[in-house]
């Protein structure tokens, strides 16, 4: 409504006290604001420029403000009614406090006689779109266990960084022409505030970039030492290569073989690469493991990527058209030499890195094919070169093959095989072909079933009748069909582990093979052709394109700015564009040099980052070694379980080189990890319509035909037993789901929105709440009410009933009186609970605990202030803006942070009654409450005063007692009390 505009009658309306107290009105009637045609406006005896512009406008010793600016106020005001507490007032005002009194800084000097807690979140690529309510779960929990450790005396360590170099702002770069620096820092500075309004406690003075060239110095350092001791090396290995883009693409950036962006053709194309020999470290990497406090399941996934196994290396020889033998040996790698007898043909990998055939770039491969199987061949390594690896060892597609038209001969007894070309096992694992076996492994029987390639069973399994089930047997047993004169090897009836180690001593003895340790772990490829990345720290001679390192005191090697990060549409980076920047010299020599122009891919800064927070301003080494010794080994590492494998697997390896050169002082960083469950966004109800458009019945709609989908709004969906149905028609069942967050879902609930209405306390409370921490939950706004109502209960039970206009008191209602035995107790076993389940990462049952214990507090009539301040520092590292005021309005003036955890007295944990049960004649008739240490006769005695078992004693004669103390009292009657018939 404008200014000038009033259709309403003057009338007086309530200001809010806020409004009253800002601008000190001092008339007679300051509760109330007078409209007019014109204008509204109220007296003030100063005016107040500080909201010139905004919602007042201050004209002569008057605020004035529209008609609609009124209602908006008093809208506002009717808000501050609703609130259960002030958490808009307490948060910033405590954060505020925090970030000035640097409440949670770490000192870079600390007092080493202390106990440590170094507790870490997997940190975050600040993307564009922010956080989401998924990304507070895991911080919270590290939050809550940093802030019950300071107050145990623990020096925590618990900072907060940022994994920023990274494809998303290389690929917003290339779309707008926003240098990924710019886009990086504006997202860096959305997540802080998000985080800060949270009110995690991070020591905002570690904070470090993974894309600062102060932080990157020390990433180029760790490759320099890999280079120094070989363990950094280039190869020719395969790539995604879209031609039509004209640039290589990381796995993630492929799709079913097109590129994510566009759609295009992806084929994988051999190009020199770095790479680190992560292999060298395999057994350490294995055998470590043991000693982690990780969850099973991800150790278990780090030993099958490792994938160590022991066989045997055999050599079969290529054989021309005449059958006669060629000097061409191919290596099969095996891990059942004890069913060399079975093998009836060769699988080689299409790609030496990828496949289990002879890979294109093979020396061996165009000699194996013949002429006539040639064009067939080349069709074959076309559409498997469309597959990734995981498509190609899918256990549930069809297999596929070509025969390559050449044969090998079986060492073991001289017979012809065919060489076939498959794609259903690696060329990355063993030597990049298999011995395959159809009667012993259920790949190659599906694939021999299908070619209709011979099966030879060799293996009997020892409890069952040798038979042709039809399908594979792939355990032990004794062997059969295993003897040849020709290579005087017999194995038949040994038992499989016997006959394996008489193969491998036989091949050993003849030249044809010998015992092997293998692992599935491939060499980590290092190199990334995009701009967005560490500089590789190398430069190659112009003269013979030897690899030369830079001098350590020239790092950091920072990257060149450039306008253009488009690909070269050639395979070169876009660092190739940089030409002043790329032609150098050679430090050591003088001669003319070029930079490498690949970057680091990014996992390299994520590698190591843990161990800068422990010294992150130190510009002469990695980190102090004195400093490293105290924090390390981190001691609680909180993340998604996406990260099990490769993160976790690349930052053990370079930990274990930084041990071996002395940088580091235990052989692992991280010696506990835990997996947070993933909140899903909320459930989705969907009917399903016939195309009559009538609804049908989930468990009756024939979801392959002709149907049609419709969300259906939660209000008009009903629970029905174990279902979902329609609230109008309950015979209609719907199926409910709910989905990992997502923006083209639609489910993203953004954690700002949350705080604005809830507060940050409610959200870290509610995500606490949802159920246990390692598993999945479902996103449920009514959920969140429920703990915002908790907190609102916490703060009226020791605060005060709001005042009329909403507002609360100062102060508490506590008393200096002294607590009950009873008080103690409740007060005592919710310690113990809150403490054990915090330590425990059982944070939902702690919630519990408090609840049950604010339940309690509401039926006192007193609340004691000694009770109280215990309470609220057990409060404190769940909801800590609310603990922190209340502490305040207890009467203390500094911070809450540092303040002795609460113990529990084991005095007040006893159970000081016992519910016993009383028979009258043997039969149960109830039970009464009684002390510890009970006698009979006062045991006797509370039962005859009891209401309802008195009533059988009335008037009766007592035979006997029979009194166990804490079990049971048997109260025995007279005969002339049995009722007739009964004696």
């Amino acid at each position: 409504m404008n200014v000038n505009t009033c259709i309403q009658p003057p009338q007086f309306l309530p200001l809010s006290p806020f409004y009253r107290q800002r601008f000190h009105l001092f008339t007679q009637k300051p509760q109330s604001l007078k409209r007019t045609k014109k204008s509204c406006y109220f007296s003030t005896t100063a005016g107040d420029n500080s909201f010139k512009g905004g919602l007042f406008r201050v004209q002569k010793g008057r605020i004035r403000c529209s008609v609609s600016e009124v209602e908006e106020q008093k809208e506002k005001q009717q808000q501050v009614v609703k609130r259960a507490y002030p958490f808009h007032e307490i948060e910033p005002k405590w954060q505020s406090y925090w970030e000035n009194n640097q409440t949670f800084r770490t000192p870079d000097e600390v007092d080493t006689s202390k106990p440590k807690f170094y507790v870490l979140d997997m940190f975050p690529y600040p993307s564009g779109a922010g956080l989401h309510v998924g990304h507070p779960l895991g911080y919270t929990a590290t939050d809550i266990l940093a802030r019950l450790k300071r107050m145990q005396g623990y020096n925590v360590l618990h900072p907060m960084g940022w994994d920023a170099f990274g494809l998303p702002a290389e690929q917003y770069a290339i779309e707008t022409g926003t240098h990924p620096k710019i886009t990086t820092l504006r997202n860096i500075n959305r997540f802080r505030s998000q985080l800060k309004s949270l009110g995690f406690s991070y020591d905002w003075d570690r904070e470090i970039s993974t894309t600062e060239p102060q932080y990157y110095k020390w990433t180029q350092w760790i490759f320099l030492q890999l280079l120094k001791r070989g363990l950094a090396y280039q190869a020719e290995v395969p790539v995604n290569w879209c031609p039509a883009l004209g640039t290589v693409l990381a796995n993630e950036e492929v799709v079913d073989g097109v590129s994510e962006r566009g759609g295009h053709p992806v084929i994988r194309k051999p190009m020199r690469q770095w790479m680190l020999k992560i292999t060298a470290y395999a057994d350490r990497l294995l055998e470590d493991l043991d000693d982690l406090d990780w969850p099973e399941s991800v150790k278990e996934m780090q030993r099958n990527w490792i994938g160590r196994s022991e066989g045997a290396e055999l050599e079969f020889c290529v054989l021309d058209g005449d059958g006669k033998e060629r000097d061409i040996k191919i290596t099969v790698y095996t891990t059942r030499p004890d069913t060399v007898f079975g093998a009836t043909y060769y699988s080689s990998p299409l790609f030496l890195s990828l496949y289990l055939v002879l890979a294109p770039e093979h020396s061996l491969l165009p000699s194996l094919m013949s002429l006539s199987q040639r064009e067939s061949v080349e069709e074959y390594k076309d559409l498997a070169s469309r597959k990734s690896d995981l498509e190609r060892t899918e256990l549930q597609k069809e297999k596929t093959g070509v025969f390559s038209g050449c044969y090998a001969q079986n060492p073991a007894n001289g017979e012809a095989i065919p060489i076939w070309v498959a794609d259903y096992v690696l060329g990355s694992y063993g030597t990049g072909a298999i011995m395959a076996v159809p009667a012993h492994d259920t790949r190659d029987y599906e694939f021999a079933t299908k070619y209709d390639i011979p099966i030879r069973w060799v293996v009997k399994p020892d409890d069952d009748d040798f038979s042709d089930s039809g399908k594979a047997y792939e355990g032990e047993g004794s062997i059969l069909n295993s003897s040849s004169s020709t290579s005087g090897l017999d194995i038949n009836g040994l038992h499989s582990k016997v006959a394996a180690s008489k193969v491998i001593e036989w091949a050993d003895t003849t030249g044809n093979g010998k015992k092997k340790v293998n692992y599935k772990l491939r060499d980590w490829l290092f190199a990334r052709q995009r701009y967005w990345g560490e500089p590789i720290p190398v430069v190659f001679l112009q003269e013979t394109g030897e690899t030369t390192p830079i001098l350590e005191t020239d790092l950091p090697l920072t990257l060149p700015e450039l306008d253009d990060f488009t690909p070269t549409g050639t395979g070169e980076p876009p660092l190739a564009k940089a030409v002043s920047w790329v032609k150098t010299t050679d430090p050591s020599s003088g001669k003319p040099a070029m930079r490498e122009t690949s970057t680091m891919p990014q996992w390299a800064g994520s590698c190591w980052y843990y161990l800068r927070y422990m010294d992150p301003k130190n510009s002469k080494e990695l980190v102090d070694k004195t400093k490293e010794k105290y924090w390390s080994p981190v001691d609680v590492y909180v993340g998604g379980a996406e990260h099990a494998v490769l993160h976790l697997l690349y930052s053990r390896f370079w930990h274990k080189v930084l041990y071996d050169i002395g940088v580091v002082s235990t052989k692992e960083p991280f010696k506990c990890v835990i997996n947070q469950g993933i909140i899903l966004g909320g459930v989705q109800y969907t009917a399903f319509k016939n195309p009559d458009g009538n609804y049908v019945s989930a468990d009756s709609a024939d979801l392959s035909g002709e149907i049609n989908q419709e969300i259906i709004p939660e209000e008009k969906v009903i629970k029905s037993g174990d279902s979902f149905v329609l609230k109008g028609d309950p015979s209609i069942r719907l199926i409910a789901r709910a989905h990992k967050m997502s923006k083209s879902r639609g489910n993203v609930v953004n954690p700002d929105d949350v705080v604005s209405e809830y507060g940050a306390d409610s959200l870290r409370l509610y995500e606490m709440f949802m159920g246990p921490f390692r598993d999945s939950k479902t996103w449920s706004t009514s959920g969140i009410e429920g703990v915002y109502r908790f907190l609102g209960r916490t703060w009226r039970l020791i605060v005060g009933s709001p005042l009329p206009d909403g507002t609360f008191r100062d102060g508490t209602v506590a008393i200096d009186g002294e607590p009950s035995f009873e008080q103690l107790r409740s007060l005592h076993k919710c310690i113990a609970k809150v403490t054990e389940e915090i330590e425990g990462t059982r944070f939902n049952t702690g919630i519990s605990a408090m609840m049950e214990f604010i339940n309690a507090a509401y039926k006192w009539d007193k609340l004691p202030r000694s009770i109280i301040e215990e309470f609220v520092l057990l409060l404190s590292p769940y909801a800590p803006h609310m603990a922190e005021e209340l502490w305040f309005r207890l009467g203390h003036s500094n911070s809450l942070a540092y303040e002795p955890f609460p113990k529990a007295n084991p005095d007040y944990l006893k159970e000081s009654t016992i519910v016993l049960p009383v028979q009258i004649n043997g039969k149960m008739r109830g039970t009464i409450q009684i002390e510890e240490g009970c006698s009979e006769e006062d045991a006797f005695r509370l039962v005859s005063q009891d209401a309802k078992l008195s009533k059988f004693l009335d008037g009766k004669s007592i035979k006997k007692r029979i009194y166990v103390p804490g079990k049971i009292l048997n109260v025995i009657l007279g005969p002339q009390n049995i009722k007739a018939g009964v004696r």
